[in-house]
């Protein structure tokens, strides 16, 4: 009966990227100049815009849902998980990512940055306690971000037209790419569908959208409550952060506003 039910997601999800691989095909060549936000001031690879209409209606629905929603169940989360609990949960989640990040580096020819996501894998699960402490990181072996939009940016793809996804946010013609293929290969989604358990794949993802909405309640209401056109500056942020990853920079530093960034 489970494998029955899932048959219409697995079909939406392989026709989602199908899709994206085709807009994807088409933009590949996009140029990314340097601009300045006229809203924020802040220097940015532009992003193309095609549909910018569309995505301020989903962007002002997901804003909605956020502030009656997503934002009150982040704050009791934030107010009422013990800090070092919402810390466990999220190593817990990075070290369930480590096939991602090894794969990515590998793929990106970061031979460096794949055995230091070996390592960190093999430590933090073994005397991390499942990977719920950070112990590599205590020891020098830092996180870092990898998944499949950075490493097509590496080989030379274009961030393509700028979309906003509902729930999800932000997101790009090569993002998408990279988010539809990483879902539709990732061992968690795969294993949990073939045992009938396809609601741990969901919990994963929720708990990781909770607890990165979590890390941002006070950034989110500074931009809110700062920016001109908050769709705009959620816009030249999005392309701050993604910059900063692919060049494996700082993409918290403070010249680089944070958002959300539910699939990460």
């Amino acid at each position: 009966m489970t494998r029955c039910t899932t048959q219409p997601a697995k079909k939406i999800l392989s026709l989602t990227l199908a899709i994206a691989i085709t807009l994807g095909a088409t933009v590949t060549a996009t140029g990314c100049a340097r601009s300045v936000d006229p809203h924020t001031g802040m220097k940015t690879s532009s992003i193309n815009d095609p549909l910018e209409p569309v995505n301020r209606a989903v962007f002002t629905f997901n804003n909605a849902l956020d502030i009656v929603l997503i934002e009150p169940v982040a704050y009791v989360y934030s107010t009422f998980v013990p800090p070092f609990a919402q810390t466990g949960i999220r190593n817990f989640m990075r070290n369930l990512r480590s096939p991602f990040l090894v794969a990515n580096s590998l793929l990106q020819g970061n031979i460096n940055g794949a055995g230091v996501a070996t390592a960190r894998f093999l430590i933090n699960t073994t005397a991390g306690i499942g990977g719920l402490v950070d112990v590599a990181g205590m020891n020098g072996l830092a996180y870092q971000q990898e998944d499949l939009g950075q490493t097509l940016a590496v080989w030379g793809m274009g961030d393509g037209f700028y979309l906003v996804l509902p729930v999800i946010g932000p997101s790009s013609a090569r993002d998408i790419i990279g988010t539809t293929a990483e879902a539709y290969g990732d061992p968690l989604r795969i294993w949990t569908h073939k045992t009938g358990r396809d609601w741990v794949y969901y919990t994963r993802n929720a708990v990781e959208g909770l607890d990165n909405r979590a890390q941002l309640l006070d950034a989110i209401a500074d931009l809110r409550r700062n920016s001109l056109d908050y769709y705009a500056a959620v816009r030249s942020a999005y392309a701050q952060k993604r910059r900063a990853l692919i060049h494996n920079e700082n993409p918290d530093a403070p010249t680089t506003p944070v958002i959300p960034d539910y699939d990460e």
